[in-house]
């Protein structure tokens, strides 16, 4: 009897023999393993991507096969089974985003499909950046490789956005993929725009000018805002720093049957800050104000409309802090003033004709108005810009077509205080495009596009643009792309902000021309797992970009500027090698970014100022899913060339943040910069005396050690 129930009990024990292969490319994923639900038995793949598993009992059971990188994916067998091999496929999870779809490239395409490299800063990520600087994306941005926000002014903060080392004109802003932070309303986009109310940030590297227009040279970055879902979203933040600074900040958000809403309100401040002996001030006295309402209407399942409005007002004033806070006197009297609004409006409508083509309709109206005053000189403009597109796209299994028109219009009026001639503009901007993506193999993937644009005195430009992914093998992928780009000539750049637009002469087509660029990169990235516990994920990409007759700011006689079209060229080139490591609990981020940015003008070379060659960003995160959040940060920057013929000292930063969190808040701190780096600690900031004094360029923090902390509340 007991040799009986002995046959029995080996006679119901089954084995399971599975293949585990990508679902996209079909290879199998070796080291791959698969579990028993109930019990601790597991098995791995081996290099086919073939797995044997003995001992399973009769019945039902439940297997749970993953592998790093990839969605987790559960089969409940009945045993005992027919004897032959499962193909199980596993999808990709695109590094732990999900099904993430980009907006940025025009098509409907998850990121891991995407032929042109797209760079992506999700929720979570937005959310950690928020709880450093929770008034403004500058810190968000700066901390990304390759992205550097340049502060051109020393009294007022105002930044820029500078990609592999171009000026910030070179980079298109938009907000939902309108254009809404280009020429004299792209001065404070930066610090004007808090983080609370976004979904995501697409980055695009290298010219992207065929999607979008004039202005993407060095890349785009595209703040994708929140939608309403059908379950409410009632956020609050309030923040507070050791520097004198306040911020709350509010979203609500929700969907109903035929209707959604969102709402994004700020009130951001700051006192007049100033930790060095230099007495002006390291962080202006600021107070904005920012309300975002937005209407989402669901007329069916094939029509959508949208309607957004987004306002800011803000008063900001630097300079001598005596003076800031009312004890200025006949030494103590320089100041600047930048009191500006801005208010647009969005419109969206959508609609699906069937499952494979959809048309969109989408117009922006932006109204900007910014006073620049500093002792003897004002500076007072208006801008009035617009964008109207109509696109038509259809998508198939293996192909995408996107086509569409657009116009561009940006009108700029002064309003002088003296007798120097007005620096008004009109630059209207008809273009097409087309765009076509195609999955040509299950390892190579397509897009290629081209785009007219008709610049209104300045003439016909045409840009192509060419990209392609190559999925070697399910842990190795490669991306190729190349493109044109333009950017139309206006007053307003980096060097001319830095003197507050004074005896700038007038930007015309008669005495100026486009700049033009052509730029490439290449990537390989190479993802893996070691001893089932540690992800490995490596990327390395290579850029170029020349920009033809770069626009310089030059002495003429009379103590007069003029912007010129240099007689040459400007070339930026260097790699981006950026390494994740993720072990149970923690994450490590290490990114090294080398620039070499050259101006040649009339034969002659010299270094583009103000971009580090070298660059080193560290993160470590610790964190516990809906309970912890802790993370260190270490970023190092080499000598930069300044516009004075000198050279910036090399420095550190460090930073370090956590977070502790509840089912409905969660409370945040973080010690931004402790070590205390700035550049009034080893470097002037300023020649001249207190009263008048002559700027120098900013290239490392003025602000220093500061300390900031807060509640956040979801309700």
């Amino acid at each position: 009897m007991l040799l009986l129930c002995m046959g029995n009990l080996c006679m119901a024990q089954n084995i399971l023999t599975a293949v585990i292969k990508d679902a996209d490319s079909k290879e199998p994923l070796a080291g791959a393993t698969v579990l028993l639900t109930g019990t601790n038995k597991g098995a791995k793949a081996d290099e086919n991507g073939v797995v044997t598993f003995s001992g399973i009992f009769n019945g039902k059971q439940v297997f749970t096969f993953r592998f790093v990188g990839y969605k987790e994916h559960t089969a409940i067998l009945t045993f005992p089974r027919p004897v032959d091999t499962l193909v199980i496929f596993l999808a990709a999870a695109g590094e732990g985003l999900g099904e993430v779809v980009i907006s940025s490239t025009r098509s409907t395409r998850t990121i891991q499909n995407i032929p042109t490299r797209v760079e992506l800063i999700g929720g979570e990520e937005l959310e950690e950046k928020g709880n450093m600087k929770p008034g403004d994306i500058r810190m968000m941005l700066n901390e990304s490789t390759g992205i550097q926000t340049q502060q051109v002014s020393a009294t007022s903060a105002n930044s820029s956005i500078r990609i592999q080392g171009l000026d910030g004109r070179y980079t298109q802003m938009l907000k939902d993929g309108f254009p809404m932070y280009a020429g004299f309303s792209g001065g404070l986009g930066l610090l004007q725009t808090p983080p609370l109310d976004l979904k995501q940030v697409e980055v695009i590297k290298g010219a992207s000018s065929t999607l979008y227009g004039g202005g993407a040279i060095a890349g785009l970055v595209n703040l994708i805002s929140k939608v309403p879902t059908a379950e409410r979203a009632l956020n609050f933040l309030v923040n507070g720093t050791s520097a004198g600074g306040l911020d709350i900040n509010g979203y609500y958000g929700q969907k109903f049957e035929k209707v959604g809403f969102t709402l994004f309100a700020a009130r951001n401040g700051n006192k007049p800050y100033d930790p060095s002996t230099t007495g002006f001030t390291a962080i202006p006295k600021t107070e904005r104000y920012v309300f975002n309402p937005k209407l989402f209407i669901y007329f069916s399942p094939k029509t959508k409309m949208n309607i957004g409005v987004n306002t800011t007002f803000e008063d900001r004033t630097g300079g001598d802090i005596q003076y800031i806070k009312g004890k200025g006197d006949s030494t103590h009297s320089y100041f600047e003033k930048n009191k500006s609004s801005r208010f647009s409006t969005q419109f969206s409508l959508d609609h699906q004709f069937n499952e494979h083509s959809s048309l969109s309709v989408k117009n922006s109206v932006n109204n900007f108005n910014r006073t620049i005053t500093i002792p003897d000189y004002t500076f007072d403009g208006k801008q009035w810009s617009t964008y109207s597109e109509i696109t038509y796209a259809n998508q198939r299994k293996k192909t995408d077509w996107v086509a569409g028109l657009n116009v561009y219009t940006d009108d700029f009026k002064e309003y002088p205080k003296d007798s120097f001639p007005k620096r008004n503009y009109n630059q209207h901007t008809i273009g097409g495009f087309i765009q076509h993506t195609w999955k040509a193999t299950d390892w190579l993937q397509t897009e290629a596009g081209v785009r007219g644009d008709y610049v209104i005195d300045y003439g016909f430009v045409f840009l192509p643009r060419i990209s392609a992914l190559f999925k070697i093998s399910p842990k190795f992928t490669s991306r190729l792309g190349g493109g044109f780009g333009y950017k139309t000539p206006t007053i307003f750049t980096e060097e001319t902000e830095r003197i507050q637009f004074r005896s700038v002469l007038p930007v015309s087509s008669g005495t100026n021309k486009l700049e033009k660029s052509y730029g490439a990169n290449f990537d390989v990235n190479y993802r893996t797992s070691l001893f089932d516990k540690l992800s490995v994920s490596i990327n390395q990409l290579f850029f170029y970009t020349r920009i033809n007759d770069p626009l310089l700011l030059e002495n003429v006689p009379g103590n007069i500027y003029q912007l010129v079209n240099a007689d040459g060229y400007l070339d930026t080139k260097g790699w981006e090698t950026n390494v994740k490591l993720g072990y149970e609990d923690f994450k490590l981020f290490i990114g090294y970014t080398f620039t070499d940015a050259q101006l040649n003008e009339g034969g002659r070379k010299r270094e583009n100022p103000l971009t580090a060659k070298h660059r080193l960003n560290n993160v470590l995160m610790y964190e516990i899913e809906d309970k912890w959040k802790i993370g260190l940060e270490a970023y190092y920057y080499s000598s930069q060339p300044l516009n004075d013929g000198t050279t910036g000292k090399p420095y550190w930063t460090f930073g370090f943040m956590a977070e502790k969190i509840w089912e409905r808040f969660s409370l945040f701190v973080n010690f931004e910069n402790f070590t205390d780096t700035r550049q009034t600690r080893f470097d002037s900031i300023y020649t001249g005396t207190v009263t008048h004094p002559v700027f120098r360029d900013i290239y490392a923090p003025l602000d220093g050690f500061v300390v900031n902390g807060g509640l956040k509340l979801k309700l």
